[in-house]
């Protein structure tokens, strides 16, 4: 088998979204045997009978897996990895999809370099189509080719998304890795820890995958427990970094990963986004970045990466809480009654 597309399935019948991917993996123009191994997370609608009548119409291609309980798409992908027999794995959100020629086109790079990690651009859409939409660039080539130090730090720091990648399966079962489980942002943990176990990364410089962006997409909805999960993400990041002797090693990059996942993504998301900002929660974020890192203001990517007005608000923070909380609180409020 030469590939395995693990696809995580939870509530995506409706509109047509989860038979759009599905209908664009099922007819890649891949020659090589491959399988589509569809992991339905305890969906409530009619995604696992979709998934059932496509398992139906392409018997030995696509596979379906059901968990009896929701593990998040973490958890499910896991799944997928267990079950995997391909020489070369990808992943695919539900409701994205790809062009015919995407994991032909991928899987060509690798040959063609030698390759054990594949990438592209892809696209952003609002609605079904194969035409090109806004196109953005996954990773860039400096992170690319043969995987020294350097290079591993970039791809720490900027690890790019997971879906828009094939891994070859053999680094992954042999360094064990994995994804958390339960939580969302569980790529914000896996993308940079996986980085660092491959050792040649290449690019296709095509958008070939599409990112479908919608009203009940993880990211347009803000609340605390999924600003929660981004904190649990960044906490098994540094926990996984430490205990696999990375540490020391990338302290630097682990520190400006950490903070700004954990902290200051966190921090602006959460009181921009969610209805009734707490100030004990934002506390917890100061605290939590200063347990681990107490000097991260000094880190030079913290410095060289975070925009000013930030820092400044970041430093407002350190010098009083409940300063920073209403000012910042003010700040908006202000911002939305000029509109």
């Amino acid at each position: 088998m030469k590939l395995s597309i693990i696809v995580p399935v939870y509530n995506m019948a409706a509109d047509g979204k989860l038979a759009y991917c599905l209908d664009s993996l099922v007819n890649q123009t891949l020659e090589a045997p491959y399988e589509i191994l569809a992991v339905d997370d305890a969906s409530t609608d009619d995604s696992l009978k979709i998934l059932k009548d496509y398992e139906g119409c392409y018997p030995g291609k696509v596979r379906v897996i059901g968990n009896a309980v929701n593990k998040r798409q973490g958890g499910a992908k896991n799944e997928g990895l267990r079950a995997a027999r391909g020489e070369w794995v990808g992943f695919i959100d539900s409701d994205d999809w790809v062009t015919p020629d995407y994991y032909e086109k991928l899987l060509a790079r690798a040959e063609e370099t030698g390759a054990d990690m594949v990438g592209c651009d892809y696209n952003l859409v609002s609605e079904h189509t194969m035409e090109v939409g806004r196109v953005v660039a996954n990773n860039d080539a400096s992170q690319t080719g043969v995987l020294d130090e350097e290079k591993h730090k970039l791809l720490l720091m900027r690890p790019g998304s997971m879906v828009i990648k094939i891994y070859r399966r053999s680094v992954i079962v042999e360094n064990r890795l994995d994804f958390p489980e339960g939580i969302f942002y569980e790529d914000n943990c896996a993308g940079s820890v996986w980085s660092l176990f491959f050792r040649q990364f290449e690019r296709v410089e095509e958008p070939l995958y599409y990112y479908y962006q919608h009203a009940i997409s993880t990211v347009h909805h803000i609340s605390e427990d999924k600003c929660g999960d981004r904190l649990k993400a960044a906490v098994l990041l540094y926990e996984q970094c430490k205990e696999r002797g990375f540490l020391e090693q990338y302290y630097a990059e682990i520190e400006y990963r950490f903070t700004e996942i954990f902290y200051v993504n966190t921090l602006f998301t959460y009181l921009q986004g969610v209805r009734h900002p707490k100030l004990s929660f934002v506390k917890k974020l100061r605290r939590g970045v200063c347990e681990r890192f107490p000097d991260f203001e000094k880190n030079s990517y913290y410095r060289e990466k975070i925009g000013a007005e930030e820092q400044r608000l970041i430093a407002m923070q350190a010098k009083s809480d409940l300063l920073f909380y209403l000012y910042y609180r003010a700040q908006l409020l202000a911002r939305k009654l000029r509109k």
